[in-house]
């Protein structure tokens, strides 16, 4: 059995969690909870707690005035900031932890497809390195909005996306970090990719002009102008930062 103290592993493990699963479940029942608290010879209590400490940290309820648990180690906020400071390199770390703890292969973890990759060797490994933080960032999205197109509501998983708001290529150091990510359907997902919606600063769902024309079709209007100057149905927690929607605004949208 570990001791009380928890170390580094453990609370690496524990942010994963914390990071894939909606804040609203955070609690003893969770079936996700329960299985890492086996792995890792605690109580559900205990895991669930932890993850509490951690909801403390998270700048996006603190601006909604939920606390989270009251008291946390300072080890709770240097893994956050070390997470923070390198989401690809910790994300990537924690899912290869939970591969090691588990015994399975870390791509069996991050359910990402494999029949495309070479058998061996550092390309596969470069490869896979990339799907699984891939993965990871989506799951971290999409459980932030629970599972809900952050426009529509729409809550079918197969039809979402995360949608990166500075584009993949365009910022390396912040691809994995969920404040960079928004839950949009698949058609909202590619409106905003090609830039003909955005998001404002202050939440808000921007139409580009180009596609308001006189005489729009039903589709257009149904799909996209009618949520011109709508409130997104914002995250629990990973609140989009702000820097982020203003480069989406400033560069990709098209006036």
């Amino acid at each position: 059995m570990p001791s009380n103290k928890w170390s580094r592993e453990e609370l690496i493990l524990a942010f994963n969690l914390y990071c894939k699963i909606p804040f609203g479940t955070i609690h003893i029942h969770n079936p996700k909870i329960i299985a890492l608290a086996k792995l890792l010879g605690r109580t559900p209590s205990a895991v669930s707690w932890k993850l509490a400490n951690f909801a403390r940290l998270d700048p996006s309820l603190q601006s909604r005035n939920i606390v989270g648990a009251s008291h946390g180690s300072k080890l709770d906020a240097e893994i956050w900031e070390e997470f923070n400071h390198d989401w690809a390199k910790l994300s990537f770390e924690s899912e290869k932890l939970l591969a090691e703890m588990t015994g399975k292969h870390i791509e069996a973890i991050s359910n990402i497809e494999t029949d495309d990759l070479p058998k061996v060797g550092k390309e596969r490994e470069s490869m896979v390195k990339v799907r699984v933080n891939q993965s990871f960032f989506r799951k971290s999205v999409l459980a932030a909005y629970n599972f809900q197109c952050c426009i529509t509501g729409l809550e079918i998983p197969e039809l979402l996306n995360a949608s990166h708001i500075i584009p993949w290529s365009k910022d390396e150091a912040n691809r994995v970090n969920p404040r960079n990510g928004i839950c949009l359907n698949a058609i909202h997902d590619r409106a905003f990719d090609r830039g003909l919606l955005t998001i404002t600063p202050d939440l808000i769902v921007k139409v580009s002009k180009s596609i308001k024309r006189k005489n729009v079709s039903e589709a257009v209007q149904d799909f996209l102008i009618r949520y011109e100057g709508m409130s997104i149905n914002q995250p629990a927690k990973f609140l989009p930062d702000i820097k982020f929607l203003k480069y989406h605004n400033e560069n990709i949208f098209r006036l």
